[in-house]
């Protein structure tokens, strides 16, 4: 009870609680503008936590991390066009209120489903977590390898457009990982004689790079979103009655477990789990044909879902060090930044870590609904904001923040490689998402892919000998060879 109450008393800091209330508020008002996210606010704000303590910094992360997947359903509602892709179902019947004229209703059920889905996940997280860490302790470190591999793997099968250019992003993301010197033998690796290099490329660049300087180009370049123009609705309030919500209890119960394990596996997240939530709930109703007409639990249920696989996604994040999606892959990131690393010993090494990430996110989750009950009214103003104007403020924000990171331009040059860098990726639609994951995997692979030859009185055969090494194995090469066989299949 002695970390719990250390958490508690740094969360309560009139300073820590002001931060928590700024994260959270941006969070959700750059997961609501389309085009932005939850995630470009972690990369943004990254740089102002670099001098902060760790504990203040974890829990201005996490608020930023729930107030960007809360707000994506705002855009959704009122534009039609979800802020974040955690919210593409409830565009359906979210946007379909706003057309009737009654965009309150939708936006009520949707500010309470995302408290109903944040903060009770976040607590059976909490508890989860710490069962699956002292299982993962008795793991061995050729386990461990192959359970990253599997994870990395398995978001590489999961991207829709070519598992060949998964395959593609994750090499990629493998190779930025591995330049500087070798973990275990203290190698020069790819550094090419620059010093700056020896110790690999920041996350922060990386992050900044790809996620922030090469997304606002391409829109700009594009020509998307940049004519200031807003919603134009009246909005009257929070009206959510207490029936309402009684008559989709059912719809409520059920999404929330089916966020929580889905956010739970690798490379699914809040997308997968907004749209699986939703047409459950439409082929399990007694009325489907009301679903895309504006309906209750078409909006309950993307909703409750999306927001409860945080506390799914963050299970294996904290347990094992794996990111259960690609907004949680940054939130890592910007952990390990201020030296916090997560896994099965965080518990043992730093427990109130622990306890400020998952009372900071219930905290964040609760300041998110009170601001959006109240603030609802306020809402349009939010799109009327000139993107011209709000994209160099992000551009310059965030190289002043690479700068002062390490105090050297070397690194905003990097940024600038990896701006060119991302605007590839995109131009030959290389997905993001395994690359970053593999990036942030890389070091934990290699370290315990070699520890696992090295502890092993029977060299490589480790990985086959173990058994669990060999099941997760054995789903990575099937995870891989499956989406090939079914491209032939459908060509015969």
């Amino acid at each position: 009870m002695g970390f719990v109450g250390d958490a508690i008393s740094t969360l309560f800091q009139p300073g820590t609680i002001g931060l928590i209330i700024f994260g959270s508020l941006i969070g959700m008002i750059l997961g609501a503008l389309p085009g932005l996210s939850g995630g470009m606010a972690i990369v943004l704000l990254l740089p102002i936590t670099f001098s902060m303590d760790p504990s203040v910094a974890i829990a201005l992360l996490v608020s930023i991390y729930i107030g960007g997947i809360s707000g994506g359903f705002i855009s959704a509602i009122l534009l039609g066009i979800p802020g974040t892709s955690n919210s593409l179902a409830t565009v359906y019947d979210g946007y379909e209120y706003t057309k009737k004229g009654h965009p309150s209703k939708a936006l009520s059920i949707a500010a309470t489903a995302n408290a109903i889905g944040t903060i009770p996940s976040l607590l059976v997280a909490l508890f989860l977590s710490q069962v699956i860490a002292r299982w993962a302790i008795k793991i061995n470190a050729a386990d461990y390898f192959s359970l990253a591999l599997f994870a990395v793997v398995l978001v590489v099968t999961l991207e829709k457009n070519d598992v060949l250019k998964g395959l593609f992003a994750l090499a990629f993301g493998l190779f930025f990982a591995m330049v500087g010197i070798s973990p275990i033998s203290a190698t020069d690796r790819f550094t090419f004689g620059v010093n700056y290099l020896k110790g690999g490329f920041n996350i922060a660049v990386v992050m900044i790079g790809l996620f922030s300087g090469a997304i606002i180009l391409i829109e700009y370049a594009t020509g998307s979103r940049m004519d200031g123009s807003g919603a134009s609705v009246q909005i009257e309030g929070y009206s959510l009655k207490l029936k309402e919500f009684l008559q989709s209890i059912g719809t409520i119960v059920r999404s929330f477990f089916i966020g929580l394990f889905v956010g739970f596996l690798p490379g699914m997240g809040g997308t997968v789990a907004n749209m699986a939530s939703y047409s459950i709930a439409k082929s399990s109703s007694k009325h489907p044909e009301e679903f895309g007409t504006g309906c209750a639990d078409g909006v309950w249920a993307p909703e409750v879902a999306n927001n409860a696989s945080v506390g799914g996604a963050l299970i294996p994040m904290i347990a094992l060090g794996i990111p259960g999606d690609g907004t949680t892959a940054l939130f890592l990131s910007a952990m390990m930044i201020q030296g916090v690393t997560t896994g099965p010993l965080l518990f043992q090494n730093q427990p109130s870590y622990v306890y400020v990430i998952f009372l900071g996110g219930i905290l964040a989750g609760m300041i998110c609904f009170l601001g959006q009950a109240f603030g609802m009214k306020g809402f349009p103003a939010l799109f009327k904001i000139p993107y011209q104007y709000l994209y160099p403020v992000i551009l310059v924000l965030s190289f002043v923040g690479v700068f002062t990171a390490n105090s050297t331009i070397f690194d905003c040059f990097l940024v600038l490689l990896f701006i060119v860098f991302g605007i590839i990726m995109s131009y030959f639609k290389i997905p993001t998402g395994p690359f970053i994951l593999a990036y942030v995997l890389g070091p934990t692979m290699e370290t315990n892919f070699r520890n696992g030859v090295s502890f092993a009185g029977n060299g490589y055969m480790v990985y086959l000998t173990s058994p669990l090494s060999a099941i997760l194995l054995l789903c990575t090469v099937l995870l891989l060879v499956f989406p090939f066989i079914k491209k032939i299949r459908r060509r015969n």
